[in-house]
């Protein structure tokens, strides 16, 4: 599975780029999503009724250049998700979690959605270091690419930092969950995090819906084939806001067609608020 900061964000001092050809793909995106069926406000949120089977919808943070369309197409299907943020660069040349972006972010929190901590400049763990705590290496922000030694406190401090920002241009406390960049963990960064309240969220091996891969090793059409194969009831589905990687845009392409079928086999959809594995942490919180 590709990890890391070479498939989802610029290396750095790269420059964000947009341009006429990025404009008319999401002008194309936006027509064929305003052509698809609309289902209604929360038709497809599970009831919590015997028998269901739930999914968990989660967005990591990108680009944010899918992220309108996203947001359109939770709305149309009547869906609720869960979103693990950072402050990660985006296609308008500024970051995800700055007041350009607080409008969108405050109408996913009125919309009902979820969200968690992704860390505040995307930091991935490469290594225990015993007394030293842990070897860390931010994808963004003023140390972007270089790795050095973290305590325990200062990891829970970087969760702790999306927090508060998503607090400031939001009004809304993040959930005590968290996804690790890249899913990369340990042990002993899991206990570190859960000693300062935040507990890890994975996915599930179904639920890596591709939208990290190349678009020439994996096109929408095989990636949604294989999720509506693979998916079964329980698991936790990952896609991002936008991947500056992937040529041929994930969502809304694939999203909408595999909401609205997994829909209609069956499937609802619930935030990790309800998951049976986060429900009594996020009660306790």
């Amino acid at each position: 599975m590709p990890r890391g900061a070479d498939a989802r964000g610029l290396a750095p001092g790269r420059r964000a780029r947009g341009g006429a050809g990025a404009a008319a793909r999401r002008a194309a995106l936006a027509i064929a999503l305003a052509a698809a069926p609309a289902f209604g406000a929360d038709c497809g949120t599970c009831r919590g009724a015997a028998g269901e089977r739930p999914l968990y919808l989660t967005f990591d943070t990108g680009h944010m250049g899918v992220a309108p369309l996203v947001a359109e197409v939770l709305a149309r299907q009547g869906v609720k998700a869960t979103f693990f943020v950072a402050n990660e660069p985006t296609l308008d040349g500024g970051s995800s979690l700055d007041e350009r972006w607080a409008p969108w972010w405050k109408a996913r929190v009125a919309e009902g959605h979820a969200f968690g901590s992704h860390t505040f400049d995307h930091v991935y763990w490469v290594a225990d270091r015993g007394a030293a705590g842990f070897r860390m290496k931010p994808a963004f922000g003023a140390d972007a690419g270089h790795a050095s030694d973290w305590s325990a406190a200062r990891y829970c401090a970087e969760l702790n930092r999306s927090a508060e920002r998503f607090r400031a241009i939001t009004g809304e406390a993040l959930l005590p969950i968290f996804r690790a960049p890249g899913g990369k963990t340990s042990p002993a960064l899991l206990a570190a995090a859960r000693g300062c309240g935040w507990l890890h969220v994975g996915w599930s091996p179904a639920g890596f819906l591709g939208d990290e891969l190349p678009s020439e090793r994996a096109s929408n059409r095989q990636l949604l084939e294989r999720a509506l194969r693979d998916v079964r009831p329980g698991d936790i589905l990952l896609a991002h806001l936008g991947i500056w990687s992937r040529k041929d845009a994930w969502a809304p392409a694939v999203l909408e067609p595999l909401i609205a079928k997994l829909r209609s086999t069956g499937f609802c959809f619930a935030t990790l608020r309800e998951h049976p594995a986060y429900r009594s942490h996020l009660q306790g919180k």
